[in-house]
């Protein structure tokens, strides 16, 4: 589970150019506009971008900039990528002092629960939501990678490992995965396994592509997992006639492993679909670097890619650095 509000500490303090008022907080590998009056080593709660914070005085300070009524009703701050004096800021820093309800807690605790922090969660049009048939499969993985900017320790370990990782874009659509299991096929959103309905999209993209009986030509229990993207989704930025996939994951059910990506090329080539945009890559020395290349257009169409996932040929190392360019577009 992602972790939206975490206890970290101030690791550097910069100048903004003509503020008085404000400075850059560096936590971890995360750039926050903050007031002055914090120092180096100071403990804060850590909001990250999509928290969804809700009606409470402690965060009544956001409402004239982050309130949002969601279409259930529930009322709350929503956090998103902003800039301030053309500096960016991703989330939000609150002194731990601030908190008194947290006093017990340590640096390092998740702490979403205690302050009633969700994520943020648009709304899902009705050819997507679909008929719930049941929770998202435990035999399955879900595809939800880490933030880079949350492994500053971890990415100097990768960089040190001298393994050959690969980088696919990130496609701005919908999470969809397809599973096969003992002859039973099944179709599920990010979170939920989807029952069959005609006006679903999930599941017309299912039959259009005859995924159930391609899934049967592998000799294992397998999933596929991709991004739906085209009408409908998204705003259809890459100007899709019509639904399609595109896959970036092939699991292997009986082993609880993903495949390489070799495989899932090889795969889809041989049954006639479509992997998403992949390369090998090199990871830059720094986060700052990564998050850079990140930007970018996209190669399906002239628009700024959403970002890319970087991912170790095992699958065991896997996490996402998402295009600032893109976050500050991004529709509220």
């Amino acid at each position: 589970m992602r972790k939206l509000a975490t206890i970290r500490t101030i690791k550097e303090l910069l100048p903004i150019e003509g503020a008085d008022r404000i400075e850059l907080a560096i936590v971890d590998s995360w750039k926050v506009v903050v007031a002055k009056g914090l120092n180096v080593g100071d403990e804060v709660v850590y909001c990250e971008i999509d928290s969804f914070l809700p009606i409470k005085p402690e965060f009544e300070f956001l409402r004239k900039s982050c309130y949002r009524k969601l279409a259930d009703g529930q009322e709350g701050f929503r956090l998103k990528t902003i800039t301030l004096k053309k500096q960016i800021s991703q989330g939000l820093c609150i002194p731990l002092k601030e908190l008194p309800q947290l006093a017990k807690n340590k640096v390092g605790d998740d702490v979403s629960d205690i302050l009633g922090i969700v994520k943020y969660e648009p709304p899902i049009p009705a050819n997507l939501s679909g008929v719930c048939k049941g929770n998202f499969p435990t035999f399955l993985k879900k595809t939800d990678e880490e933030r880079v900017q949350n492994l500053s320790k971890e990415y100097q370990e990768y960089l040190a490992s001298g393994i050959n990782f690969y980088a696919t874009e990130k496609l701005d659509g919908s999470s969809a995965t397809f599973y096969l299991k003992y002859g039973e096929f099944g179709v599920c959103s990010r979170n939920l396994e989807l029952k069959e309905n005609a006006d679903n999209s999930f599941w017309k993209v299912a039959r259009s592509l005859d995924i159930e009986n391609k899934l049967k030509k592998l000799p294992y229990n397998a999933c596929l997992q991709g991004e739906l993207i085209g009408e409908g989704i998204q705003g259809n930025p890459y100007k899709i006639k019509g639904q399609d996939v595109r896959f970036f994951n092939l699991f292997n059910i009986d082993t609880y492993e993903l495949m390489p990506i070799d495989d899932l090329c090889n795969f889809c080539q041989d049954v006639d679909l479509l992997p998403v945009p992949n390369y090998d890559f090199i990871l830059p020395k720094t986060i700052d670097e990564l998050l850079l290349i990140a930007e970018g257009k996209s190669a399906l169409a002239d628009v700024e890619r959403e970002g890319l996932v970087i991912r170790s040929p095992d699958g065991k190392i896997s996490f996402k650095a998402i295009s600032n360019k893109f976050l500050l577009n991004e529709l509220s």
